[in-house]
């Protein structure tokens, strides 16, 4: 299958991206290699300013916009690290941002967004569409909408994290990522398999919010229920279009963790690496530590995909 993404692409992002986001720091922890039984290197996004990995795709598509469309602004649908991101990148090129968030995202996440100047439209997420709700407001304003994931140029800004990862901790036996919509895994997939052919790469979600495992099994995009995962940033109802051909074609299986590992491994993370990732963030970790992952791993590349979470569900931990 020809991807949508090349490596070339992804390169040109990194430098697109550099007024913006930050290089993050890999950290090893030979406690958890002991639990896990393999050499782990973390590819901390938690640590990324806005406390994800999304400034790396929001900011690359929004820096991509023709110049006669900025001043229209842009809008976007995100349970909120997607929400930071785009309001940060919005207000580093001087233009505003919609942002439609459900009325549960986690107060933080909302307040953060609101902080750099956004306007948030909210919904109920069990009974209206995100996505309906932002074409509208993109389709009456002359917004740009900035996919979360779904879109070659978020893919390619979200490659740049496995870019970065490869280039600080080369020799990688394999490479994991947490899966919502599938634009974190599919761009880095795509960045570790053209630098490291033979890399194995794999995706993590939530049981409870399972949709990419289930169209793995099944050939084909999968919708569920709208997920109660604590991971918040993961309850996708169904892969996306673009990536989920990506995945199909480069990702070796997605690994399920329960609610309890989740809460266990955020726990370990902020206990013995002393790090704050949120929960999302820790589903690839908790992979990892919990053994999922298939025999013959020596050296894995995992991502903490994102740190913010508020205080009281830390507290609830």
């Amino acid at each position: 299958m020809p991807l949508p993404v090349r490596l070339e692409e992804i390169r040109e992002a990194a430098a697109r991206i550099r007024p913006i986001a930050r290089v993050t720091p890999v950290m090893t922890s030979r406690g958890f290699d002991a639990e896990a039984g393999v050499e782990v290197c973390f590819k901390c996004e938690n640590l990324q300013r806005g406390g994800s990995f999304k400034i790396r795709g929001a900011s690359n598509f929004i820096f991509s916009i023709p110049a006669a469309d900025l001043p229209r602004g842009v809008v976007a649908y995100s349970s909120g690290n997607h929400a930071q991101a785009v309001a940060l990148a919005a207000k580093h090129v001087g233009v505003p941002a919609t942002l439609v968030m459900p009325t549960d995202a986690p107060r933080s996440k909302m307040a953060a967004t609101r902080a750099q100047g956004a306007r948030i439209v909210t919904y109920e997420r069990l009974r209206e569409n995100r996505e309906a709700i932002g074409g509208r407001i993109a389709q009456e304003t002359g917004a740009t909408l900035v996919p979360p994931y779904d879109h070659p140029r978020t893919i390619t800004g979200q490659g740049t994290a496995a870019l970065e990862l490869l280039e600080q901790a080369p020799g990688l036996d394999a490479l994991i990522a947490p899966v919502g919509g599938g634009g974190l895994l599919s761009g880095c997939a795509i960045a570790a398999r053209s630098i490291a052919p033979d890399i194995r790469i794999f995706g993590a979600e939530p049981e409870d919010g399972n949709d990419t495992f289930l169209s793995f099994q099944a050939g084909r995009r999968v919708e569920i229920p709208p997920p109660a995962t604590l991971a918040d940033g993961l309850r996708a109802t169904r892969p996306g279009e673009v990536t989920f051909p990506i995945l199909q074609e480069l990702a070796e299986g997605i690994l399920l963790v329960s609610e309890e590992e989740i809460r266990a491994t955020v726990k370990f993370l902020l206990l013995r690496l002393k790090i704050l990732v949120e929960p999302s963030g820790a589903v690839a970790a908790a992979a990892v530590l919990h053994g999922k992952l298939p025999p013959g791993v020596r050296r894995m590349g995992v991502i903490l995909s994102g740190g913010n979470m508020d205080w009281e569900t830390l507290a609830a931990l």
